[in-house]
């Protein structure tokens, strides 16, 4: 007796903006790039520079949000990204889950519902462990000498 056709994963079986609030979380690779602050160009509004600082709340070790419930509240500048807010895509790296997902570039290997190892990301060395430093280390006005690539390359 065959069992049928595979299922397809919810991520390749919906668009992002109908995933239920579990599966928008669950699609979260844990890079933590979302969490480094970001410099916008004036003259060029579009444009986007990603810096090696993160923000004070993200614990550089497991690149995790040390108060997520209440970042928005504690951290006025940070952006919930949600099913809603698909138009914040474009200031996320291009290595983001979803971001990923919305471009229709799928899962890498090391994505954890794809390896099913949420330290792949790690090892892989496309998390921002070993990378960032805390902002509360940075004088703000040394964030324009703290601009780098790698949060753009590593997709």
């Amino acid at each position: 007796m065959s069992e049928g056709p595979k299922a397809r994963p919810f991520w390749q079986a919906k668009p992002l903006a109908a995933l239920t609030a579990e599966e928008w979380e669950s699609l979260c690779d844990g890079c933590g790039k979302c969490c480094l602050v970001k410099l916008e160009d004036e003259a060029a509004p579009d444009t986007v520079y990603f810096t090696d600082v993160a923000c004070r709340l993200l614990d550089l070790a497991t690149c995790r949000c040390t108060d997520y419930a209440s970042r928005s509240r504690l951290v006025p500048g940070c952006r919930r990204l949600g099913p809603d807010r698909l138009g914040l895509l474009e200031l996320m790296p291009p290595s983001c889950a979803y971001r990923r997902i919305a471009e229709g570039r799928g899962l890498p290997e090391w994505h954890h519902l794809v390896s099913g190892d949420r330290s792949a990301i790690h090892r892989a060395g496309r998390s921002v462990r070993g990378r960032a430093v805390s902002e509360s280390e940075v004088a703000e006005d040394a964030l324009e000498d703290r601009i780098v690539e790698w949060p753009h390359r590593d997709c």
